[in-house]
């Protein structure tokens, strides 16, 4: 049996309708109150692939659902994690990301004929080489104080999974860029290009790495059945600055595009009201410090590792945009 954790999220989502298309039984973890929108937006025209997965409601931090979730289970995909900026969220992302993880691969070092385990991590965790040079699987994670709690948390839910690796258990980690991918249009990636298309006229010079979350997943099933034990793979297509990627997705739109550049001073300011609204009203904040400062940093990844070893083709960041504004 299969186990897909996270199965409601981008990831997760995209994972379940691949693993069924390939006529996989799969059991797929949610909670009471997930939104089961995004894999039945998939089937939507394919409906008889949703009879081979069991939903079954269950925590990370909740020994006794989890223990039932793993029962006869011999794959894992974790996918599941908390992605926050906003401060107030670091000690539940701690407890989900790191504590749900260990609880995780410490039930699948018991399971009998318990074949692999594999971890969507992030980029985040990796170091920030010299020079803004191209980061890789060999750059080390670097204690600092631009590292975000999100980064933090994802570091400390890998320490588990290698500990794990070193107890025996078969692992791969992965580490996607930004994904990219069709959703709802109220979270993640889908939102943001959601709100780039309404005419965000906003932008700023900060470069970072982005991934199809179709690429994701087919990276990670076809890592998992290669057997590719022990090894951590960059997920990343291209690296681009977010001006030209707002320009490709105000180009799939046939709008203008974004013409006012947002220097970090300019961001300095905008996260302090934003920080002030949010205590006043309970909301979460647009923009925090995390993302403020995150919003002008030029980071770049290699994704090659995979196509190396496995021969592996990623899809043109422009594809994958057209795809999500068709989708929006």
């Amino acid at each position: 049996m299969i186990l897909v954790t996270g199965a409601t999220g981008l990831v997760g989502s995209r994972l379940l309708y691949d693993l069924t298309r390939a006529g996989k039984r799969v059991r797929a973890l949610c909670r009471t109150s997930s939104n089961k929108s995004n894999f039945e937006s998939y089937t939507s025209s394919t409906t008889e692939l949703r009879y081979l997965v069991e939903w079954i409601e269950a925590d990370l931090l909740d020994l006794g659902s989890l223990e039932k979730a793993t029962d006869g289970v011999t794959i894992i995909y974790h996918c599941a994690g908390i992605i926050s900026f906003d401060p107030r969220m670091a000690n539940w992302m701690d407890q989900v990301n790191i504590e749900g993880t260990a609880n995780l691969v410490n039930l699948a070092l018991t399971l009998p004929n318990f074949k692999s385990f594999t971890h969507v991590s992030s980029v985040a965790t990796l170091g920030r080489a010299p020079g803004n040079s191209m980061l890789d699987e060999h750059s080390d994670w670097i204690p600092g104080k631009h590292n975000s709690n999100y980064a933090i948390s994802k570091y400390g839910g890998e320490r588990e999974v290698w500990r794990a690796a070193a107890e025996g258990l078969p692992v791969v980690i992965v580490n996607p860029s930004i994904i990219l991918g069709p959703g709802n249009g109220n979270s993640g990636s889908s939102e943001l290009i959601k709100i780039v298309k309404n005419g965000f006229p906003f932008f700023t010079e900060g470069v970072s790495g982005f991934v199809d979350v179709a690429d994701v997943s087919r990276a990670i099933i076809s890592l998992t059945e290669n057997k590719k034990f022990g090894e951590r793979y960059i997920l990343n297509s291209e690296n681009i600055s977010y001006r030209n990627l707002f320009t490709m997705i105000t180009e799939s739109a046939n709008i203008k595009a974004p013409k006012i550049k947002v220097n970090p001073w300019f961001s300095a300011i905008v996260w302090r009201i934003e920080k002030m609204r949010s205590l006043v009203t309970g909301n979460t904040p647009f923009i925090t410090k995390e993302t403020a400062y995150s919003a002008h940093q030029q980071r770049t990844y290699s994704g090659n590792k995979i196509v190396v070893d496995t021969g592996f083709k990623y899809t043109a960041l422009s594809e994958t945009i057209k795809e999500i504004s068709n989708f929006l």
